[in-house]
């Protein structure tokens, strides 16, 4: 059975994750069935101040309202089994981690939880207070994957979509999902 994934964005900073993530995902069609995808308003006006652009309106994917509960991964019977928040809010981890489920975004992170799926939150905000460690703490223990938006620099990249990609690939590396990008030591 091929993948049906969820991608959310939020509007913390980042929007070049999320682009980056739904560029690979489309040269990774293969490994896919359904891709949906949800911006909030936030995420929409971060990623055009950050990426000046509004290519999320371009990808060849379903994309749903923030507050469109008839999406099929609104439920577990539609049986997505991967979602991934990128870059994901402090508000949407607290959110999450204290079942909240206000918009589809939180609906669907608690389905997949709920569902023994797979839910990375890719968290981007720096530093940490104790109550966003608490919240990454109970989404953990939940079964669902916090993955710091934190680059790697052993590839040595030399732009900063190639910075970007060290975090992207390791998304799609917890994700199951198979990609050639730098191995160490291969």
């Amino acid at each position: 059975m091929k993948n049906k994934i969820v991608v959310a964005v939020t509007g913390a900073s980042g929007a070049i994750y999320a682009n980056l993530l739904l560029d690979n995902l489309m040269g990774l069609k293969e490994q896919w069935s359904e891709t949906g995808l949800i911006l909030s308003s936030n995420a929409k006006q971060i990623w055009e101040y950050e990426l000046n652009n509004k290519i999320y309106n371009d990808y060849p994917i379903t994309q749903y309202d923030k507050y469109d509960f008839t999406a099929p991964f609104a439920s577990g019977s539609a049986q997505y089994n991967i979602m991934i928040i990128v870059p994901c809010s402090m508000g949407t981890l607290g959110r999450i981690a204290n079942g909240i489920s206000d918009d589809l975004t939180t609906r669907a992170a608690d389905v997949i939880l709920k569902e023994r799926r797979k839910l990375i939150l890719v968290v981007r905000d720096t530093p940490y207070n104790l109550i966003h460690i608490k919240n990454m703490e109970t989404i953990t223990l939940a079964g669902g994957i916090i993955c710091p938006a934190t680059p790697s620099f052993y590839s040595k990249p030399t732009s900063v979509e190639e910075v970007a990609a060290t975090v992207v690939n390791r998304v799609l590396d917890l994700a199951g999902l198979e990609k050639n990008s730098f191995r160490w030591n291969e």
